[in-house]
């Protein structure tokens, strides 16, 4: 998926912070309530703003992040 169409990023918006086209919902805000056991149509029910395609978006794009940096290795405890 492009996630270009979907998301972007305005210094006049949240701080520059990555959002959903024509809302204030952060990339961060929506996988924080997937975190917190929110389902698809929870978020789409609260906030009409948003399509399942926007939601396949905010992962496309947290994908294409992990994908672009360099990780630490973690250590079982």
């Amino acid at each position: 998926m492009d996630w270009h169409n979907y998301i972007h990023s305005d210094p006049g918006i949240l701080s520059g912070r990555p959002v959903v086209k024509g809302t204030r919902l952060s990339v961060e805000f929506i996988l924080k309530l997937m975190s917190n056991g929110w389902t698809e149509e929870q978020i789409l029910r609260n906030y009409i703003g948003l399509t399942p395609e926007s939601l396949r978006a905010v992962f496309a794009y947290a994908a294409d992040g992990l994908m672009a940096e360099n990780f630490i290795p973690m250590v079982s405890s």
